[in-house]
């Protein structure tokens, strides 16, 4: 826990605290209406079934529509001597932006850090990462964050937006300043492994890592009529966070043409040099000015480019 902060880093940790709070203003709104929905459903079916037709009270497990890459084992309890999931510890001296989940900036060294699980290790790919519980399937990794919220952090610490990709009248690719994405994970013996997201992506045409970089294209907003009122919403928090094929709510895109099309998708999950599915990861991502890297961001503490 941090004890003290500079008059600097509280003002750089309110602004950001109120970014959250008005970006996720929508957001829950969103799911407040889901869930009042949802319960609405289940009592209209319940009052309509005689006591024989109503469900168990718990439903039995439905298979995995995932086709690319089987589901996660369910985790048995542990037997003794088994070890534990490796897990990585809060980042330490850093200011946590959100109460569940794990979403950090450092207003110093200016980076954000944001915690997931891997949840594909084959197939092809429209995103690096994504919310959890988005779009998990054309996914490497679901992150403990929305979209907003990560848009929101990333302004704090000083990321300068662009413009999302545009396809009318003609192709224009996606702007904004270039953010390093690096994965932080431990393996099955605890020891701390790091990686670009760069390396854990490659061409479906050559067989080779991606070579181009993401930019802090912003997403969008769209207004969702309900009940007569509109309400703000923000179109990454839909799955779009990292995204490999280009999106206009695309939060991070490449500033290149690649095709979201299923038939013509440009790329694939790198298999091989993915942890298991489920692995806890941490995503450190550092805005960067236009001077290359002297050299590579180290994985424990990492830098942003001056």
């Amino acid at each position: 826990m941090i004890q003290r902060h500079s008059a600097t880093t509280l003002t750089i940790q309110i602004a950001a605290l109120a970014i959250v709070a008005s970006l996720t203003a929508a957001a829950s709104a969103q799911t407040e209406d889901r869930s009042q929905a949802k319960s609405a459903d289940k009592k209209t079916t319940a009052e309509k079934q005689t006591p024989e037709e109503q469900p168990p009270a718990e439903n039995p497990p439905t298979k995995s529509k995932d086709k690319t890459d089987p589901p996660s084992a369910p985790r048995a309890a542990k037997k003794t001597g088994e070890k534990a999931e490796p897990k990585l510890t809060d980042p330490p001296g850093l200011l946590r932006l959100n109460k569940k989940g794990g979403l950090w900036i450092d207003p110093k060294r200016k980076y954000v850090v944001v915690d997931g699980r891997v949840s594909l290790r084959r197939g092809t790919l429209e995103m690096f990462a994504c919310p959890k519980q988005t779009k998990e399937h054309e996914s490497i990794i679901a992150v403990d964050a929305l979209a907003s919220h990560i848009h929101a952090a990333l302004l704090a610490v000083g990321a300068k937006q662009g413009k999302p990709v545009a396809f009318n009248p003609k192709y224009k690719p996606a702007t904004g300043q270039t953010i390093e994405v690096h994965v932080i994970w431990l393996d099955k013996d605890g020891k701390k492994k790091s990686a670009r997201a760069q390396e854990w992506i490659r061409s479906t045409e050559t067989g080779k890592q991606l070579k181009y970089p993401f930019v802090f294209a912003g997403s969008s907003f769209w207004d969702d009529e309900l009940d007569g009122q509109k309400i703000r919403r923000y179109s990454g928090d839909g799955g779009d966070l990292i995204c490999v094929s280009n999106f206009p709510s695309a939060t991070l895109d490449l500033p290149v043409e690649s095709s979201d099309a299923n038939s013509a998708l440009l790329y694939e999950a790198f298999t091989e040099r993915i942890p298991q599915k489920g692995t806890r990861v941490r995503l450190v991502l550092i805005p960067q000015s236009k001077k290359p890297a002297k050299k590579a961001a180290p994985a424990e503490e990492p830098a942003r480019n001056d």
